[in-house]
């Protein structure tokens, strides 16, 4: 990466000032939280844009994805098992390089945009006193701005229309529980649509839901957005009604590739590798943590229940790219624990280890510093432990955010 530097300084200088303003106490406007996170994206995505180094996913993967529409093809098949998701944002990838606009700044642009809407989202989330801080220390995340303007990956994507569909549902409680409840539905749907781990934000959804009526029409109008992106890949992508079953197939696939975190990093040296056995035991431990966890949880906050959640996952998981730590950030800025901060500092110091330190060597070395650097993520498993929301299991129960994340200035400042 060439703007290693100046990318590394804009994401410390976020930081900074959201742990300041937790510590003074500022509440900045949202117009104030949507010029800086809209101002960093923008230019963390023009200097990855111009960058000599491109992430191989985002060139090898998503781009053939945007080109497979643009020639009227299955992007499934005709990315070579690159992208194995429907072919939602494929669409827009190739409505934008239809357009064209260079690929280096479309691919981006999708999930960029999504970025900085769920900065206002974000707050909502939140709600109350504390909103437009929330807001404002998600605009400021460094993991959100690497995934999303270096990456280009679309966790963003999911977690827009995901986070609005708890905010949504959250609504159902006070009015048009069933109204509320569809579209809550719909938009969790769609966030199925760009990637499929959003399944475990369902739970949380239906349990903002007031009623076992409006859980199920939100249960079923999960399903619309999906079904309706495959059954229409004939029209929209020229698929055959015979290439269906592969594709259903493909998108089903899960590769076992282990050692980038983790225990199974540490059981494999940090060798980024292929491995059937560790990845079954893996998924069967995400299994058995997470039934766990919603026993545990059952009658927490939602937002805390999904938060315990995704944070288990992380502790467990076989596999993960540093995109996967994308998917808690909304709901622990929203609601933070104690133990919040040192979890976001430590997964964002991480990730940007991969993406700005080992970009900056040859594919021999960075295969080698790759080992030490994937091992060293099994530190980071006690600090998500800690950051889960252990004295909110019951709904209620929560002591103020504000006063147990970060310490407090002496004297406040309003922003």
């Amino acid at each position: 990466m060439d703007y290693a530097i100046l990318t590394g300084f804009v994401l410390v200088s976020g930081v900074v000032l959201a742990v300041v303003a937790q510590w003074k106490g500022w509440k900045p406007s949202l117009a104030v939280a949507l010029a800086v996170g809209i101002g960093v994206r923008v230019l963390i995505m023009v200097l990855s844009a111009n960058d000599t180094w491109q992430p191989v996913d985002f060139m090898k993967s998503f781009k053939p994805a945007g080109e497979a529409i643009l020639a009227h093809q299955d992007p499934v098949l005709e990315s070579n098992g690159g992208w194995h998701f429907l072919p939602t944002i494929p669409y827009i990838y190739g409505l934008l390089l239809w357009t064209g606009i260079p690929w280096e700044v479309a691919g981006r642009l999708v999930t960029v945009v999504s970025d900085i809407i769920l900065i206002p989202l974000v707050g909502k989330l939140a709600g109350g006193k504390d909103a437009g801080l929330r807001a404002f220390q998600y605009a400021c995340n460094p993991l959100a701005v690497l995934v999303a303007s270096v990456h280009g990956q679309v966790e963003p994507v999911s977690l827009v229309f995901g986070v609005a569909a708890f905010i949504v549902a959250r609504n159902a409680r006070t009015s048009r529980p069933v109204r509320n409840a569809i579209i809550a539905g719909l938009l969790m749907g769609l966030a199925l649509c760009a990637k499929s781990w959003p399944i475990w934000l369902v739970p949380g959804m239906l349990l903002f839901l007031p009623d076992l009526r409006s859980r199920a029409y939100a249960f079923f109008a999960t399903g619309v957005a999906p079904i309706f992106f495959l059954a229409t890949l004939p029209i929209g992508a020229g698929t055959s009604l015979a290439q269906l079953p592969s594709i259903i197939k493909t998108i089903g696939d899960v590769r076992p590739i282990i050692g980038e975190w983790g225990w199974t990093a540490i059981a494999v040296g940090g060798d980024w590798t292929l491995d059937a056995d560790l990845a079954r035991y893996g998924q069967w431990m995400i299994y058995g943590t997470l039934l766990v966890v919603c026993f545990l949880w059952r009658k927490a906050d939602p937002i805390d229940l999904t938060t315990a959640l995704l944070l288990a996952f992380m502790v467990v998981t076989p596999r993960l790219g540093a995109q996967y730590l994308m998917w808690f950030m909304p709901f622990l800025v929203a609601r933070p624990t104690r133990f919040a901060w040192p979890a976001i500092i430590g997964t964002s110091t991480w990730a940007a280890v991969g993406y700005l330190y080992l970009t900056q060597f040859d594919n021999e070395n960075w295969w080698f510093l790759h080992s030490p650097w994937a091992m060293s993520s099994a530190v980071l498993l006690p600090v998500l432990v800690a950051a889960m929301p252990w004295g909110e299991r019951r709904s209620g129960s929560r002591t103020p955010a504000s006063s147990v994340d970060l310490p407090r200035s002496p004297v406040g400042v309003s922003a």
